[in-house]
């Protein structure tokens, strides 16, 4: 299944609502990622996208859910995107946390990658941008989605998507 996410605007997010997303989540000093930086991603609700160094850094993320949900709500934010990135072959990793709209962890969040190839096309310089994300495994329920994000007149679109297998006996709701 395949959708077009549309255009995706993106931002550098202002010094206090970094450090209050960053606080929030928990993360330590020697968790951001080394060249990468938090975006502010909107494809129509905003998200901020939070780099970290390596996979253990992304399951270390224990977020104080009540600090993130009230940071998110004063900045705007739909929820937190915590990644980290694809390189070469090797899919990237992420976390959803929106608690501010009831969502404490998502298991996989199709939008939010669609975001991230967005950033990464717009870091980059490149013209066009596919990556593959896993996510879901600290809920044990392992997911990955795949995105593309080119660059047109407009500025930037993305499309996202991936394939769905419904075990018997799970239906997706908790």
């Amino acid at each position: 299944m395949w959708f077009d996410q549309g255009l995706v605007a993106l931002r550098h997010p202002a010094p206090d609502e970094r450090a209050a997303i960053v606080a929030a989540l928990g993360l330590t000093a020697d968790d951001p990622h080394p060249t990468d930086a938090p975006r502010i991603a909107t494809p129509g609700a905003p998200r901020m996208l939070v780099p970290v160094h390596d996979r253990s850094a992304l399951l270390r993320v224990c977020p104080h859910l009540g600090r993130l949900t009230a940071a998110c709500r004063r900045y705007g934010l739909l929820g937190c995107f915590v990644y980290v990135p694809p390189v070469g072959d090797r899919p990237g990793a992420a976390r959803m946390f929106a608690p501010a709209i009831g969502v404490d962890e998502d298991v996989a969040n199709a939008n939010s990658t669609g975001c991230l190839a967005a950033h990464l096309l717009d870091t980059t310089g490149a013209q066009t941008v596919a990556i593959e994300v896993e996510q879901g495994d600290t809920l044990g329920r392992p997911a990955s989605v795949l995105a593309s994000a080119r660059r047109g007149p407009a500025g930037i679109t993305t499309r996202v998507g991936g394939l769905a297998v419904v075990r018997e006996g799970h239906r997706g709701d908790n």
